[in-house]
């Protein structure tokens, strides 16, 4: 750092948010100055010439995802960004307990909507929230999955408070991406920044792809002594391709469309050049409606006629489960303190963001009184799209919005406008608070595993509170501390000169 290469932090104001690079926190022990330390002594020139480098790596490795909401489609890679976010040990232990309640909690309201129904029957949750969703699959009804799980693979939203505390703001219970970037943003810091990392103390997150396939090969049929487990994906030409094609190779087994695969006496083959081979466990990155011509939509070339018969028959293992879908709209979303209350007696440990209903008169008559106030989201989307965020939004989006609203009340919720934790991030003015998320991923066949960490998506614009990749987010290495020696991951200890 000199007066040609200022120090990257001048003139960084975290202003009235929660900064996630906030020294002093419980279970911090110097890590966090530390960091800011080391950060400073790199200078922003050579953050820059780093970052620039880091980008050509994911150019090169072919770590893009697809954005189908221009005029065509385009690949783009998730920008990286170099600084980290650092959790520490006691609020992980706190994340991921509260991560592993609401997976139990999700997993026994599905089962429970697909058998007795006693939450309905109770007067907890409107049935017809329930069975009128578009997610909710009858083809489901009865029928008892390995273990009692139907989500084995969950991403969930949490948001951090202007006073640092916790909140979920969405349950992904369908086909949670986004994990592959949480493993190649670890392997990242390692080779563009090893004196950054150099003797950190880390939760590894290397581990994914084996827990993956253990809990895979957990819910294949009990009489397989050796379960052949694929990965079905839509194709190269859906947006988290390159994450199949990762989390194939993490695991070990075959990446698979649906093409690949047929079914015969209601058991799964895969077409190999040394013949037909026997599927056992199915990682399904297909939603429901495609999955099998021969129960949902008769028009899909994605999907493998009598899949689902063969899955129904127990011949076959599916993650996740046909009809999880139901469980993360964000209707039910709203519901999920009392659903946690309901099945495990238990107060959430990670509390929701206050949502209001709109499809009750209440909830209508609240947010159309305060638009300009509130987040007004759709019930079934994903990815940021068709949301309105009220105080920043014009006058035209604002009575665009409303008569959504009227229009069809169901559809909507609407939150308060969170003031989301910031990070340092490397813009063009150097270091500067952008607001962030985090998406921990959880795994489950007998029992839940969660992913030390997860996936940090961090905003890029200024003052932009929406985080998601196809909205022009990037992502940043997350980082778990912890003072328990087996699990660390510990970066060598450089004994030269830190590499440029």
């Amino acid at each position: 750092m000199t007066a040609a290469d200022p120090d990257p932090f001048a003139g960084y104001e975290q202003g009235p948010y929660f900064c996630e690079l906030q020294a002093g926190r419980a279970g911090d022990c110097g890590t966090i100055a530390a960091v800011r330390g080391r950060i400073a002594e790199i200078g922003l020139a050579a953050l820059r010439e780093r970052a620039a480098a880091a980008e050509t790596d994911l150019i090169n490795l072919g770590v893009t995802f697809t954005v189908y909401s221009q005029a065509s489609a385009i690949d783009r890679i998730l920008p990286f960004d170099c600084v980290p976010r650092i959790i520490t040990a006691p609020e992980w232990r706190t994340l991921e307990s509260g991560v592993k309640q609401r997976v139990a909690a999700l997993n026994a309201f599905l089962y429970d909507i697909y058998h007795d129904r006693k939450i309905l029957r109770d007067g907890v949750i409107p049935a017809e929230l329930v069975l009128g969703n578009a997610n909710y699959r009858p083809e489901m009804e009865g029928f008892a999955v390995p273990f009692g799980t139907y989500v084995h693979i969950c991403g969930i939203d949490i948001v951090r408070d202007e006073a640092g505390g916790f909140r979920v703001l969405e349950d992904n219970a369908r086909t949670p991406s986004g994990v592959s970037y949480v493993v190649e943003n670890r392997h990242l810091m390692y080779r563009a920044f090893p004196d950054l990392m150099a003797g950190m103390r880390l939760r590894p997150v290397d581990d994914y792809g084996r827990r993956l396939r253990a809990a895979l090969t957990e819910i294949a049929p009990e009489s397989v002594p050796d379960p052949q487990v694929v990965l079905l994906s839509p194709g190269i030409y859906n947006s988290a391709y390159f994450e199949h094609v990762f989390l194939a190779r993490e695991m070990g087994v075959p990446l698979v469309e649906g093409a690949d695969l047929f079914v015969e006496d209601d058991r799964v083959f895969m077409r190999t050049i040394a013949g037909r081979w026997p599927v056992h466990s199915i990682y399904r990155r297909i939603g429901d409606d495609f999955l099998d011509p021969t129960v949902f939509r008769p028009d899909s070339l994605l999907g493998v006629p009598g899949l689902v018969g063969a899955w129904r028959r127990g011949n076959v293992a599916l993650a996740n489960a046909v009809g999880t879908g139901v469980a993360d709209d964000k209707a039910i979303y709203a519901y999920m303190p009392r659903i946690i209350r309901y099945y495990l007696d238990q107060d959430p440990i990670l509390p929701n963001v206050e949502t209001h209903i709109c499809r009750e008169p209440n909830g209508l008559a609240y947010t159309l009184d305060r638009l300009d106030q509130l987040v007004v989201k759709p019930v079934g989307e994903s990815g940021g799209y068709g949301i309105t965020i009220g105080p920043r939004a014009s006058r035209a989006e604002l009575e665009a919005a409303r008569a959504a609203l009227l229009a069809d009340p169901a559809n909507w919720i609407s939150q308060p406008v969170i003031g989301l934790s910031v990070a340092p991030t490397l813009v063009d003015d150097g270091l500067r608070p952008r607001h962030l998320d985090l998406r921990p991923f959880a795994v489950t066949g007998r029992e839940t595993w969660v992913l030390p960490g997860g996936l940090t998506r961090v905003a890029m614009r200024e003052g932009s509170l929406v985080v998601n990749s196809s909205q022009g987010g990037g992502s940043k290495d997350t980082w778990v501390l912890d003072t328990e020696p087996e699990a660390h991951d510990v970066a060598p200890a450089l004994t030269g000169g830190a590499s440029p």
